[in-house]
């Protein structure tokens, strides 16, 4: 099987949300964690979750294809939905590890 580089959607979502935290003392360490999230995602060519958790430890598979990425020092959280056949992350939600305590993980979407 030719595994693919990873494409993700939407790169939008995690600059709105660096945007978000404007005047914030976290917003460049963010900035860069997910910038270079996104850079090292873009170029993987995963199969599977075990090959996310060779790359990124710390990552939490919640399902086959729902992982949590701690970003920050686990400050912050990015939840993803990931199609290993087509090379898709689809973002799903970005937050605050306090607001990660409210949500269902396996449920949320991108909005909501």
């Amino acid at each position: 099987m030719l595994l693919l580089s990873m494409r993700i959607i939407a790169r939008r979502t995690l600059r709105e949300f660096v945007d978000s935290l404007a005047g914030h003392k976290d917003q460049p360490a963010v900035k860069a964690a997910l910038d270079a999230w996104f850079d090292e995602v873009k170029k993987a060519r995963w199969a599977g979750a075990a090959q996310v958790k060779r790359t990124y430890a710390t990552a939490s598979i919640v399902s086959a294809g729902r992982i949590v990425f701690n970003v920050k020092g686990n400050a912050y959280r990015l939840v993803v939905a990931v199609d290993f056949e087509k090379g898709i992350v689809w973002i799903k939600w970005i937050g605050t590890h306090k607001a990660y305590d409210h949500i269902d993980v396996k449920e949320v979407e991108h909005g909501n």
